[in-house]
């Protein structure tokens, strides 16, 4: 009876709990949206929860990588995705964002039964079931675990655009429309990465 109770936990904690898709970029000036989807054990779910996964905007960047390897190795599955500049500029941030979780989401072994979907906005070309969980990162350790992976993945990029970029302090800013940036850009101008749409909003292009 004991080892029946003990069958019955493994299979419990062994059954895919969370698949969760979350992205990073979707308000910088500079550079693509990434997306990333995590499919979770309930077992290892609860791993990465004592290991300190949470939202990755709660997290240092030292933190963030320190995590990565450890969530590649006990997500079931993931994927990875993003969407260029051209195409923010061409389908609009949300049409963008939503094709990089798409890409994503097609990197993964076995289509999710069901997806849970970071903010309030439905993630329109999915054709399966979806919840969206608005702050879901700070709520789900599959949604939070996607965001650590989208973060430190576009973060790396950011990195290594920096020595093709220097002028524009892409390593600090990662991207994002500081104060620093936007007056970076009108001192040199702007680069085939900068998102022509959000510049024209700020009157820079």
């Amino acid at each position: 009876m004991q080892e029946r109770k003990e069958e019955d936990l493994q299979r419990v904690l062994n059954k895919i709990s969370e698949v969760g898709v979350d992205e990073v970029g979707r308000g910088a000036v500079f550079g693509p949206v990434f997306s990333a989807v995590v499919v979770l054990t309930e077992k290892n779910k609860l791993v990465l929860k004592q290991f300190g996964v949470k939202d990755s905007k709660k997290l240092t960047s030292k933190k963030r990588k320190l995590l990565l390897p450890k969530i590649l190795l006990l997500s079931s599955d993931y994927g990875i995705g993003q969407s260029s500049a051209r195409e923010i500029d061409k389908l609009g941030i949300r049409a963008a964002t939503e094709l990089s979780m798409i890409r994503a989401l097609y990197k993964l072994k076995v289509k999710p039964s069901e997806l849970l979907v970071d903010g309030p906005l439905l993630l329109r070309p999915w054709k399966g079931i979806q919840k969206n969980i608005v702050s879901g990162d700070s709520k789900f350790t599959a949604i939070a675990s996607a965001s650590i992976i989208a973060k430190v993945t576009r973060d790396e990029l950011m990195e290594r655009l920096e020595k093709k970029y220097s002028g524009y302090l892409i390593l600090k800013n990662k991207g994002y429309g500081t104060k620093e940036h936007l007056s970076n850009i009108k001192d040199f101008g702007i680069t085939n990465l900068h998102r022509k749409s959000f510049l024209k909003k700020l009157n820079l292009f």
